[in-house]
């Protein structure tokens, strides 16, 4: 007689899993939390305190990142990098991240690995001040290779519906700041994978720049998460006039994003320095200028854009939060 597990799907093994990832779920938990992990739906309450609350979504996911994450068997670094894609979306509405869900997709559930998935899911979503209070783990055997998975995100936030960021705040004259990023973050990665095959570079090589990294391990660099840094330089009085996240498309492609019809920003790439990783994947990859800034966030993974009364209070701001910002364009 057959049964579901003699087709590849381990029930039991998925109520373990549940169990076992019980607590980093709790660990994300803020007060509006109701409910506990096992039902149908995640219960939360809005916040106090709003006139007009507004819901703001986002959904996004890792990409061929992956790939590099099951080549070298390291999974806890993706799951930071799937809150990071989704948060830093509804964070540039203006919006605070409230809580996440996630999809987990796999061909033959592995407890560890995906475990330290979740681990990372959860580490992002304390960073982000933002609950996990659901998901779904979807065990899809002859879909997926042995060892492989898929992840997808779900962020919901909430903002005062009079001080949404749509564009209409933005004014001739503002400043673009362009905020580090940490490395590639989530996008680009068929591109970096392309260059490490036909240049049969192996992932484990020591290059001096990254010293004391792997290139895996500097490539497995998670996104950086802005959301409480961004929060809190707005509650110390600073006016932020639109935000941007540089994802896939990079700066040319994401700031018009937050710009309204008419307006432009032109970019001085001599503004800041471009990290040594993008460097190294155009010379040995030759790979243009062009396609580059096209492809990557180039070493500026979030932009704000502020009056010029305002930009060295804002620099000096987000260095004290040790990050690093660069003032790369005017808004005409």
């Amino acid at each position: 007689m057959m049964d579901y597990k003699q087709a590849g799907v381990n029930v039991e093994a998925g109520r373990e899993f549940i169990n076992k990832i019980r607590n980093l779920v709790i660990s994300t938990h803020r007060p509006e939390v109701l409910g506990s992990l096992g039902g149908f739906s995640g219960f939360f309450a809005l916040p106090s305190g709003y006139k007009e609350p507004v819901l703001v979504s986002g959904t996004d996911g890792v990409g061929t990142k992956l790939k590099l994450a099951n080549t070298l068997n390291c999974h806890h670094t993706v799951g930071i990098d799937l809150v990071a894609m989704c948060v830093n979306d509804v964070l540039t509405s203006g919006a605070e991240p409230l809580f996440f869900l996630d999809y987990l997709a796999t061909g033959k559930l592995n407890q560890q690995q995906l475990t330290e998935v979740v681990a990372g899911i959860a580490q992002g979503c304390r960073l982000a001040g933002c609950a996990l209070i659901g998901g779904e783990t979807a065990e899809m055997p002859g879909f997926y290779s042995s060892g492989e998975y898929d992840l997808a995100g779900f962020s919901v936030g909430i903002v005062e519906k009079s001080l949404i960021l749509d564009g209409s705040q933005v004014k001739v004259g503002d400043l673009a700041l362009g905020l580090e990023s940490s490395g590639i973050h989530s996008n680009g990665f068929s591109l970096v994978r392309k260059v490490i095959d036909e240049c049969n570079i192996s992932l484990q090589d020591r290059l001096n720049f990254l010293e004391p990294n792997s290139l895996g391990e500097a490539l497995l660099t998670p996104t950086k998460i802005y959301v409480k840094e961004i929060l809190a330089a707005q509650k110390c009085g600073l006016d932020i006039h639109g935000m941007a996240h540089i994802t896939g498309g990079g700066l040319p492609e994401n700031l018009p994003r937050c710009l309204p019809e008419g307006m432009s920003i032109d970019i001085d790439r001599n503004s800041w320095e471009v990290p040594p990783i993008f460097r190294w994947i155009s010379e040995v990859g030759n790979v243009n200028e062009e396609v580059m800034f096209n492809t990557f966030n180039m070493g500026i993974g979030f932009v704000v854009l502020v009056s010029p009364d305002q930009a060295k209070m804002a620099i000096n701001w987000f260095a004290s939060q040790g990050i690093k910002a660069y003032c790369f364009g005017e808004v005409h």
